[in-house]
């Protein structure tokens, strides 16, 4: 299990040909943007390169990952990762390479080392800001790739707002505008517009929130009795753990995700006073240090239990 430079990685790029990408489950914007830029990247390069399909994709990232998408038949050489730090992160389809990825691209501190050969940037805000150098070390940043490196790293950081947003983000996202990709519409549609029921979503989300720890704890739950009620998709559910956040006091937002009956995934989002990977950990999660998942199979009640137990368990002056 190697671990690479990123122009290691451009140069081990230039040798693969025939490649799947795999993207994680419930994929974001930079997993998705990561690997259309990469496998865009590739066939700049005269390589054969698809994603592999991923059946979570909703209607914000499905454009920027069709356009690659793989056939059913197709049987890959090499097969790499992007922004996915643990093969329990792999979509069902994708299981069958998880012994087997040539190369792992991830920007996670809780990244596992899973690819024979990985290249990890723990300080990286997004992991389009890792494809980025090695796309720019293989040769000139075309707007194809720019477009979805940009819905990469500006997905990651909020729109440049999170706290993990660095001077090396802000460079990256203007060397792509440099291009002349059409940001705009990006951020109109990933951070201006939801739908109504996205919006009834957040409304329910917010009058039925908990508070613990001097109100600076909330959990907010999404049951799939309420995504029921309001005939919600997964295109209005997408990016609900940032509403926590919002709430002002609050510096440790947990949004608990009801998958399937009595399975929740857990998104905690948290100030300086939290390791939001340290708590996830204790769960069989991970992340960064302010932005970690985990996923509990247990009642509510018990899951929200577990989760805020670990919290007290590493914040010194937390007072449930």
């Amino acid at each position: 299990m190697t671990m690479l430079t990123v122009l290691d990685t451009a140069a081990l790029l230039r040798s693969y040909d025939n490649v799947l990408i795999l993207t994680h489950v419930r994929p974001d914007g930079d997993t998705v943007g990561c690997a259309a830029g990469l496998c865009a990247g590739l066939r700049a390069l005269g390589k054969r390169a698809f994603l592999l399909p991923n059946p979570g994709l909703t209607d914000s990232t499905q454009p920027y990952f069709a356009p690659f998408a793989a056939s059913i038949d197709f049987m890959p050489d090499k097969v790499v990762s992007t922004d996915i730090a643990t093969t329990g992160l792999f979509p069902e389809n994708a299981l069958p390479y998880a012994g087997c990825v040539d190369l792992a691209i991830d920007h996670h501190p809780s990244f596992e080392r899973f690819g024979r050969h990985n290249l990890v940037r723990p300080e990286a805000a997004a992991c389009g800001e890792v494809l980025y150098d090695v796309l720019a070390a293989l040769g000139p940043i075309t707007p194809e790739m720019a477009l979805a490196l940009y819905v990469a790293v500006s997905t990651d950081t909020g729109c440049f707002s999170y706290a993990n947003t660095t001077a090396h983000t802000h460079a990256v996202a203007a060397a792509l505008l440099r291009t002349g990709i059409d940001y705009k519409t990006v951020n109109k549609v990933f951070f201006r517009t939801k739908t109504r029921k996205r919006m009834q979503l957040e409304g329910a989300m917010l009058s039925g929130a908990e508070f613990y720890d001097h109100e600076r704890i909330a959990i907010l739950s999404v049951p799939l009795s309420l995504m029921a009620r309001l005939d919600a998709t997964e295109s209005d559910a997408e990016e609900l753990s940032s509403l926590g956040g919002q709430i002002a006091g609050v510096d440790c937002a947990i949004t608990m995700r009801e998958l399937r009956a009595d399975v929740w995934k857990l998104s905690v989002r948290t100030g300086e006073r939290v390791n939001a990977t340290a708590v996830c950990q204790q769960l069989g999660g991970g992340g960064h240090a302010a932005a970690a998942g985990c996923t509990i199979q247990a009642p509510w009640a018990e899951a929200k239990a577990r989760i805020l137990a670990a919290i007290a368990q590493l914040v010194p002056d937390c007072a449930m």
